[in-house]
């Protein structure tokens, strides 16, 4: 089973940035072929999709986030990123990390498609 370790949450201001980091151990495949994606979940609501990556590069935003959070990965350090910027308080949640070795289907955002999970990491934007 994969191992994901998220880092980087915190407090934030609201119109800055943080940056989180997720460290894939652990790995039955390369890192490159796995489905990443980046998860959150508000108290009292659903685990929703934030972004992922393809083995291809190409990447998926949820609406919510388009054009201010990047996700990205480093394929020598197994890691993938979260880089968001101009926070806002709604973005408040807890942060997964996802690992699929399967595409279950062409663009993944369902909880559901993802077979590893991260611990979470807290993220906090103040007002």
């Amino acid at each position: 089973q994969v191992q994901l370790v998220e880092s980087g949450g915190g407090l934030g201001q609201a119109g800055g940035s943080l940056r989180l980091s997720c460290a894939a151990s652990r790995l039955t495949f390369s890192f490159g072929s796995y489905y990443m994606g980046w998860f959150r979940q508000a108290p009292g609501k659903e685990r929703d999709f934030v972004a992922a990556v393809r083995s291809d590069g190409t990447k998926d935003y949820a609406d919510s986030v388009k054009g201010r959070f990047t996700i990205s990965r480093d394929y020598a350090k197994n890691t993938v990123y979260l880089q968001m910027n101009s926070l806002k308080p709604e973005d408040t949640a807890v942060y997964y990390c996802a690992a699929s070795r399967y595409y279950r289907v062409a663009t993944m955002t369902r909880p559901r498609e993802y077979d590893d999970w991260g611990q979470g990491t807290q993220v906090t934007v103040s007002s």
